[in-house]
């Protein structure tokens, strides 16, 4: 190569063409990056935590969190904190896991209440297990499980819910579900098909139980709550209601919850010859819609009817509730004393700001079946059923919790009754998942966990801080207390006395009967 040549080639390709070609390439480069940078700054990130995204056209997080994530909720931040912490403390291969299921992105304030509530229940109840049994096993990992606000996305939780069954998180129950709603009646049957052991904790409907006409459509399905008709049946041993003097008000078309409520206060008025009212809700009933405009005629009949007419059986939702009674507190007959009796939907109003406290000082009073109260066992109050030792142990974990290494876990209410639910079903779920681990082994087979149920009676019952918890063969809490409780006017609620739906607690042996 002569000396001109490669002058040519150094000074002309080499220094000058491939310079300026670099320079092009990185030009292009930089614009094809800044390009990309705007399209993901314009684009919303679907992902929310690990296990939880965001699905397309929906605002909510879904999924399975096993993080310290709390679904943007700061109410929740320093109990799902807890149990983080919780949860690296356990060794692999020395845990099961179990999921709380409910809506942790739900917007409505009283629906918030309910799930900070029985989070921190949960949560209580599985550092009592892993700390507090004489290191018994496996130990209990908790995760949380959103299906949306509304419950919209049950599938997609479902799916992973097994997919982490069958995989290294050895998932061996499902606790929790919320309130009886549709959607969460489709979850609980796909989760129960599934193999996957399930404990309610609020749901009282009656079709989502079983045993009823002798049919099991949720295999697996344990409850600590008693249902609809259970919780209709202590109120009428309680208040002695009689056909004459009660009139049913409910809501059409209703939703699981209000039309099971509805077909058994039905049931005790059997042959009654005051009319039913009926009022037609949102389809969103935590809204007020214009139902306050049925309710105002419906007082007006109450006025109308019968003076031996004492009581109301009320089926339907909290919010609704509300609106009858303010209503009721401006009726004309304010003369005449009523009573109105519901189930376990009237724990919200004892935080409603809606409500007029007023109406309660008008001859009115309302008194609900509630889950589960702090007063109730408090003092030895039945033979049988349930102790005030039981209830005290949740009260000293509740004290313990205010620092580490229980707590923080902010702010505690117990007088709704779900932190005391959530409590007892977290329970409930640790003693089948022991009880049904074979010896050498440290995961149970999810079948045998769904056996478990059938056991849990006699000697082998869950000494609940609601009271005795006592399955039947179906899976329901045979005889279990119902304490009613009465909303007080100058706010909150007052526990009136335990009912129960035979009648009378439970013998000794709380054996539930063929």
């Amino acid at each position: 190569m002569t000396a001109r040549l490669w002058r040519w080639l150094r000074e002309d390709v080499w220094e000058i063409r491939f310079r300026r070609y670099t320079a092009l390439l990185l030009a292009a480069v930089v614009v094809a990056a800044a390009v990309w940078s705007g399209l993901v700054m314009t684009r919303e990130d679907p992902s929310c935590a690990p296990g939880v995204s965001r699905p397309e056209g929906s605002d909510d997080c879904v999924g399975v969190s096993a993080t310290a994530y709390d679904f943007g909720r700061s109410r929740f931040t320093e109990t799902v904190q807890a149990i983080d912490r919780e949860n690296h403390r356990l060794k692999p291969g020395s845990y099961v896991t179990v999921a709380l299921l409910l809506p942790f992105t739900a917007s409505a304030p009283a629906t918030l209440n309910d799930i900070q509530h029985q989070l921190q229940g949960a949560y209580l109840a599985q550092y009592q297990a892993n700390h507090d049994t004489n290191d018994q096993s496996p130990a209990i990992r908790l995760v949380l499980a959103n299906p949306g606000a509304d419950a919209a996305h049950w599938q997609t939780v479902v799916d992973r819910l097994y997919a982490m069954a069958k995989g290294p998180d050895t998932l061996r129950a499902v606790t929790g579900i919320g309130q009886s709603t549709d959607s969460n009646k489709k979850a609980l049957g796909a989760l129960t098909r599934l193999g996957i052991p399930v404990i309610g904790t609020s749901i009282t409907a009656d079709d989502l139980a079983n045993g009823q006409g002798g049919k099991d459509p949720y295999p697996g399905l344990a409850r600590v709550s008693p249902t609809n008709t259970d919780e209709a049946r202590a109120l009428a041993s309680f208040a002695q209601v009689s056909g004459g003097q009660a009139l049913l008000v409910y809501d059409k078309p209703g939703d699981p919850y209000t039309r099971t409520l509805q077909g058994s206060f039905e049931k005790l008025l059997s042959g009654s010859r005051i009319a039913a009212q009926s009022f037609t809700p949102p389809t969103d009933r935590t809204l007020d819609g214009t139902t306050g405009n049925q309710f105002r005629q419906i007082a007006s009949v109450v006025c109308d009817t019968p003076k031996t007419m004492n009581t109301i059986l009320f089926a339907g939702r909290h919010t609704q509730l509300r609106q009858l009674v303010n209503a009721l507190g401006d009726r004309g007959c304010t003369d005449r004393r009523l009573t109105v009796l519901t189930g376990d939907e009237g724990s919200y109003l004892t935080g409603d700001t809606k409500l007029h406290s007023q109406a309660l000082t008008r001859n009115l009073s309302v008194r609900y079946t509630a889950l589960a109260h702090p007063d109730a066992w408090r003092k030895e109050t039945a033979a049988t059923g349930g102790s005030a030792t039981d209830a005290k142990a949740l009260d000293d974990l509740i004290a313990r919790s205010k620092g580490e290494p229980v707590g923080p876990i902010g702010q505690v209410a117990l007088a709704d009754g779900q932190l005391i639910i959530s409590y007892d079903a977290m329970r409930l779920a640790v003693q089948g998942l022991r009880e049904a681990t074979p010896n050498g082994r440290a995961v149970p087979p999810l079948a045998d966990v769904v056996n478990e149920w059938s056991f849990i009676k006699g000697s082998h019952r869950v000494n609940g801080a609601s009271g005795w918890i006592c399955l039947d063969g179906h899976g329901n809490p045979y005889d279990k207390a119902v304490p009613v409780v009465e909303l007080a006017p100058s706010g909150g609620s007052r526990f009136v006395r335990i009912a129960w739906p035979e009648g009378k607690p439970p013998a000794k042996e709380c054996l539930p009967p063929a």
